[in-house]
């Protein structure tokens, strides 16, 4: 039976009236991206169509998700809300704090050890304010929430950028801040700029070595990293039907590569077929009964040209297996492409892991298919090139793939099986003892991100992603440039083979099992449940509010830094071993802004220092402006903020004293972190002003006091020669977010309102 089965009735309830209002308002057929929104308005019954990709929405969420890392902080801000018990259904997913290195008993071992302070922590608050708790090895978040949470036609947010994972089950599932969470946890509306809608428009079928993997790497060099900004991406079309609900989820999960808010698909008999086996029947007669708002309207997709914003059209039966990267996740190579392109960019051919797994690709399927190919090089006498990791996506995954033999035919090959966890895809993999000099090399795997120093954190690991199938296949050759459709391998015995194409199961055969999942149903009244952050903790500390960023505050600021090209969520807070402190504000602040490249040096953390001339660390340089009550600038470039949905992106520059944001432009959820913290996020109004800026300026905002929604605001350069430049600068402020400015922080403003 499902968790919070009456919630979910109570959605499918209200959703046929509030879809037919909605119908009758915007005065055409819905999308299903606009079906799900509409009947998620905080006020109920929709009384407005609201303009996309303009209109700023108030939504009611069905539940939440939180990241043991992000929880940290999520729950630091919750306990400060004022509230005895979370308003929505909530849960906390211990998989973020786990290094893989030797194997999932040691690794775990390991980190209830090393972090037991912080899952004390997690777990104890959880169970004060009715949170459901996940503990360290029962999974992966996104898998272990379509596994047991997601249902069609519902929406959540999660305190991670791969929330998305669960529009395979048909949701709108967005990733945001914790500052995000926290609204919808104390019972208060979440806000988000009503989407864009663009659609995709899958023809033909997968077969051969093509995976829904594929599907959305080429969505990422068609769209890029930042194509989908703004938007819900919605697939549609017989090529969608066809693919399995974990394969859906693949394709979702990667949807935050190209900066979608979220992606989805309609309600099919893939999705059924899931909620069943996972022991959700229930869910599954539920939606039956109103399946005809779980998916768009007939027109919708008989002419998407009319609906969507824009609509992308692929032939799975054309779609060929691609390898995307390295460094970026929608630079796509064809199988069979790749030698010349690697040669030409002196990309090394040598791959030394193939790594499987991670929120997104670790489910069943997955894991049987790439089996099948591992399988084969016992079967063919084929020495395997590279090592071997494989990260079931949960317990229950976990447990039936090793009731079903699968995981054996992996140890075989001698892979090691870490911890249900994230491990390598978020930096916790421990690869190298000393990462920065370590040597050039590349890797394969079926994550989702591939940024510089992302898994391993060495900046010479060229990482490329692809399906599990194909990544199992080019482990097993040892080189990037394998094409199992085409090459041959010689075997122990010297003879010429090849791999044959993958099978598999899209839900195992005998059903899923699991003796112990590892979740902690949280009290009823947790009242007498006793939060303890010790006084001293390098891992833990109390949040302080933040005090309000006043005009005066705006005038004579200092350049701290001016980011050149890629700036993403790890640059401004890195992963891998920082994780540790994601629940100590001043601790993590130390890596601020410490991967960012200085345009004027071309070099990470050394900046120049406007009091003593002298160069130094990004953190300790900005602690020095703070000491003078000095408040600093950051200007970066496109898509500022790109990556995961981590907070401490924005609370380490807020606490470290740096007031603005000056940047090309934003990714979403970085922009709206920006904004929670109480900072202020602007865009150039001309790009080519990015030019302007000079290592020894000093920033006056003039009309500061003027600050007002839809009016832009203007910005005085003070260069070191006296010499000056005005420049215009845009915001998306609307009134309710500038409240959030005006009182320190979004969080201010609910203890003020709870008060």
């Amino acid at each position: 039976m499902a968790f919070d089965i009456d919630m979910i009735k109570g959605v499918y309830a209200s959703m046929g009236e509030r879809v037919e209002k909605a119908r009758e308002l915007v005065g055409k057929p819905l999308t299903l991206s606009e079906k799900i929104l509409y009947s998620h308005l905080w006020d109920g019954k929709p009384t407005t169509a609201f303009v996309r990709g303009k209109d700023y929405v108030d939504f009611a969420p069905d539940r939440i998700a939180c990241q043991d890392a992000t929880a940290q902080m999520a729950l630091l801000q919750f306990m400060q809300a004022g509230k005895d018990k979370v308003a929505v259904p909530t849960t906390v997913h211990c998989d973020h704090l786990i290094l893989a290195k030797q194997g999932a008993a040691a690794d775990l071992k390991h980190a209830n050890e090393t972090s037991k302070e912080v899952f004390d922590f997690l777990g104890s608050v959880s169970n004060k304010y009715g949170i459901g708790f996940w503990k360290p090895g029962a999974g992966i978040i996104h898998q272990v929430v379509l596994e047991n949470y997601a249902f069609p036609g519902g929406m959540m947010i999660g305190t991670d950028s791969h929330t998305v994972n669960a529009g395979g089950l048909g949701m709108v599932a967005i990733g945001v801040g914790g500052a995000d969470a926290v609204d919808v946890m104390a019972g208060m509306a979440w806000e988000l700029k009503f989407p864009k809608l663009i659609g995709v428009k899958l023809t033909g079928k997968l077969s051969g070595w093509t995976a829904p993997k594929d599907v959305i790497l080429k969505v990422a060099e068609i769209l890029t990293v930042k194509g989908g900004t703004g938007a819900i991406v919605e697939y549609f079309g017989p090529g969608a039907t066809s693919m399995s609900c974990t394969g859906k989820g693949t394709i979702c999960n990667m949807g935050a590569e190209i900066g979608a808010t979220t992606s989805t698909f309609g309600y099919d008999e893939s999705m059924e077929r899931y909620l069943r086996a996972t022991d959700r029947s229930d869910v599954a007669d539920e939606a039956n009964r109103v399946k005809e708002h779980l998916t768009a309207d007939p027109e919708v997709y008989a002419n998407p040209e009319q609906y969507f914003d824009q609509v992308i059209e692929i032939n799975l039966s054309e779609l060929m297996p691609l390898l995307n990267g390295p460094f970026t996740p929608d630079l796509a190579t064809e199988v069979g492409t790749m030698r010349e392109k690697a040669e030409k960019n002196d990309w090394p051919l040598a791959v030394e892991w193939g790594l499987i797994g991670s929120c997104t690709n670790s489910s069943y399927e997955d894991l049987s298919r790439a089996s099948s190919i591992a399988q084969q090089a016992l079967d063919k006498k084929l020495k395997t090139k590279a090592e071997f990791g494989i990260n079931p996506g949960s317990e229950q995954v976990r447990y039936t793939t090793e009731r079903d033999g699968i995981l054996e035919i992996f140890e075989k090959l001698d892979a090691k099986i870490f911890t249900n966890a994230c491990g390598p895809c978020i930096g916790q993999w421990g690869r190298y003892e000393d990462p920065k000099n370590a040597p050039k090399n590349s890797i394969v795997h079926s994550f989702n991100r591939n940024f510089a120093k992302r898994a391993d954190g060495n900046p010479n690991t060229h990482a490329f992603v692809a399906s599990p199938e194909m990544t199992a296949a080019i482990a097993i050759a040892g080189r990037l440039d394998f094409n199992p459709l085409t090459d041959k391998l010689i075997n122990e015995d010297g003879e010429e083979v090849m791999l044959d194409e993958p099978t598999g199961w899209e839900l195992p055969p005998k059903g899923f099992e699991v003796k112990e999942n590892g979740y902690e149903e949280p009290r009823e009244d947790g009242s007498g449940v006793e939060v303890i952050v010790a006084e001293g903790s390098e891992r833990l500390q109390l949040l302080q509010p933040f005090v309000p960023i006043k005009a005066s505050d705006l005038q004579g600021m200092k350049l701290l830094i001016k980011a050149f090209g890629k700036c993403t969520t790890d640059h401004i807070s890195m992963a891998g071993p920082w994780l540790r402190f994601r629940g100590h504000l001043d601790n993590i602040a130390n890596n601020t802004l410490i991967g960012a490249v200085n345009a004027f040096n071309q070099k990470t953390n050394l900046v120049k220092s406007q009091l003593t001339g002298e160069y130094g660390g990004v953190p300790d340089t900005q602690r020095e402006y703070k000491k003078q009550g000095i408040k600093t600038v950051v200007v970066g470039d496109h898509n500022y903020g790109e990556g995961s949905s981590r907070e401490h992106a924005a609370m380490q520059p807020r606490h470290l004293g740096v007031a603005v944001v000056l940047v090309k432009s934003f990714a979403r959820i970085h922009e709206t972190n920006l904004k929670k913290q109480g900072m202020l996020a602007l865009t150039f109004a001309n790009e080519n002003d990015y030019d302007l800026i000079q290592e020894d300026d000093t920033f006056n905002i003039v009309d500061a006091a003027e600050f007002a929604p839809d009016k832009p605001l203007t910005i005085e350069l003070v260069h070191a020669d006296g010499s000056k430049d005005t420049i215009k600068a845009n915001h998306s402020y609307n009134d309710a977010q500038i409240k959030w400015f005006n009182e320190g922080s979004a969080l201010n403003l609910i203890k003020i309102q709870n008060a």
